[in-house]
């Protein structure tokens, strides 16, 4: 089945929508005969305008964050955390401890994000807490992940990342951020996990209506006794109050849910995710703990104990080999995400051209981009409803 993507022709470009990569491509045109008459091949310009730092997809709709972020720590050479979702402020966040930090990903409505604190909000500058300055575009969901990893003592750094923490310790937030900026450690992690991606948008021709919704990544985390919010695009760490590594994440809900809650209700692009320990590390060391446990009820002939711990220890076995292949997943996930496959969808053009089936094809692609075109026009009329 050639079912990895829909093509559309329309006003003139084709858009190719990848299922598997969720990507989209707006192609410029030129003329090459098939077997098919009027069938036409696109061929793309290159992009030469994105820095030395690459975009990270940030559509909660339509990209998983978790397996990214956990690759890309992990390619820093950190030991033993890695990032899920956050579906619940209350259950799930109880579920993941220890949690070493939240990351919130949110629509970004222009200057008012950074500049509407939270009442309890304390600007003022405390040398314990590692904060940096966001001073190029297409950096934040590194520089919320590092937040968060530069601000834990008790997570393995690896030795460059913790090189580069102690050297520019000192730095104020400005120099900081170019210090990350200008580390080919991150920048080279950050630009290994970019789509493979040849082609860009020529936003000259898009109306100010059909421009792509913008993105940003904050960080929650505890720093010796208080909670920080720790957004990039602040004039500073933002210490919303005291707590402890216990009850830190009951005080984050309600600003969170104040951040939320400053969007209409047909919003629903959030993403809430957790920098943890590792599962697999966490379930091994319980194992470890029921071993223990299963010798002393071996000796006290506790056959009931005996065997509810026998239970449990299959059952964190089980979860090990899920996280196991969840990891094994990630790893195939990114590598598809990374892997250009213009060649291998022009071929399939190529083919379903010589068949004579293209056309139909297209046809189908259109009826369902118009809907979906529909589907979005009416969603943005219900917001703007909402919003008088």
């Amino acid at each position: 089945m050639l079912n990895l993507y829909h093509i559309v022709m329309q006003d003139g470009m084709l858009y190719k929508n990848y299922v598997i990569m969720k990507m989209r491509v707006i192609i410029t045109t030129s003329v090459i005969t098939f077997k098919q008459p009027s069938l036409r091949v696109y061929t793309a310009k290159m992009s030469s305008d994105t820095g030395q730092w690459c975009l990270i997809e940030s559509d909660p709709l339509i990209f998983f964050y978790k397996g990214v972020f956990t690759e890309l720590i992990r390619a820093f050479n950190v030991q033993g955390t890695q990032v899920e979702e956050v579906w619940s402020l209350d259950e799930a966040l109880e579920e993941l401890k220890p949690v070493y930090g939240l990351i919130f990903l949110f629509k970004w409505q222009g200057g008012n994000d950074s500049s509407r604190l939270h009442p309890e909000a304390d600007l003022s500058v405390d040398e314990n807490v590692y904060f940096a300055k966001q001073v190029i575009n297409n950096a934040c969901a590194t520089q919320a992940i590092l937040s968060i990893l530069l601000n834990c003592p008790t997570i393995d750094l690896g030795a460059e990342l913790e090189n580069f923490k102690d050297f520019t310790r000192l730095f104020d937030p400005y120099n900081k951020g170019l210090a990350i900026t200008n580390s080919e450690l991150i920048r080279g992690v950050h630009n290994s996990f970019a789509r493979s991606d040849p082609f860009f948008m020529d936003q000259t021709d898009q109306s100010s209506s059909e421009k792509e919704d913008i993105f940003h990544f904050i960080s929650y985390v505890p720093v010796q006794g208080a909670l920080y919010e720790l957004d990039g695009l602040s004039n500073g760490p933002v210490n919303l109050g005291p707590c402890t590594e216990d009850d830190w994440l009951e005080k984050v809900r309600p600003v969170i849910q104040e951040r939320m809650s400053r969007y209409t209700s047909a919003e629903i692009r959030f993403n809430l995710l957790a920098l943890i320990k590792n599962r697999e590390d966490v379930y091994r060391t319980r194992i470890g703990e029921i071993d223990e446990q299963m010798i002393h009820a071996s000796n006290t002939n506790n056959s009931g104990e005996l065997m509810q711990l026998s239970e449990e220890r299959e059952h964190l076995l089980q979860k090990i080999e899920r996280e196991k292949i969840k990891f094994k997943g990630y790893e195939r996930e990114n590598s598809l995400r990374k892997h250009n496959f213009i060649q291998f969808i022009y071929n399939i053009i190529r083919i379903l051209a010589e068949r004579g089936e293209l056309q139909a094809r297209i046809e189908y692609a259109r009826k369902e981009m118009s809907k979906r075109i529909k589907d979005r026009a009416e969603k943005k009329k219900g917001e703007s409803g909402s919003k008088n």
